[in-house]
């Protein structure tokens, strides 16, 4: 088989869905043990007090929404997580069938807030780290 380009591959992703991309990410996760999630920022830079990284860590300006439970009104929460992402009906469902999962990844603190309050008032538990 001929390997292929980076550009190559990404004209293939570019004939692809939403789903169909969707779905190929789930695969690839599986079969290399992997995920696709953006990781936690590192800092690579040298020269930075350890004083100073606790500061930032206290200074924190992106929270992530995480749902934790859909609780009694599982189809109300799928609504919610729809209108607060830009899931299908099947991803949303996925994600509160699959409780604990972020729902928003390193948005503002009002954002969060309100995400997270959108989400209570559906019945469901969240967590906003």
């Amino acid at each position: 088989m001929a390997k292929l380009t980076q550009d190559e591959l990404l004209a293939q992703f570019e004939e692809m869905t939403l789903i169909e991309l969707s779905e190929f990410v789930k695969a690839f996760e599986d079969k290399f043990d992997v995920t696709a999630a953006a990781a936690a920022p590192v800092v690579m830079a040298g020269g930075v007090a350890g004083g100073a990284a606790a500061e930032a860590e206290e200074e924190k300006d992106e929270f992530d929404v995480i749902l934790t439970g859909a609780g009694d009104k599982k189809i109300q929460v799928i609504k919610v997580v729809r209108e607060l992402t830009s899931l299908g009906l099947k991803e949303a469902k996925d994600l509160v069938d699959g409780a604990p999962k972020p729902v928003l990844e390193k948005v503002a603190k009002d954002a969060a807030e309100k995400a997270a309050e959108s989400l209570k008032g559906a019945g469901a538990s969240v967590e906003v780290k």
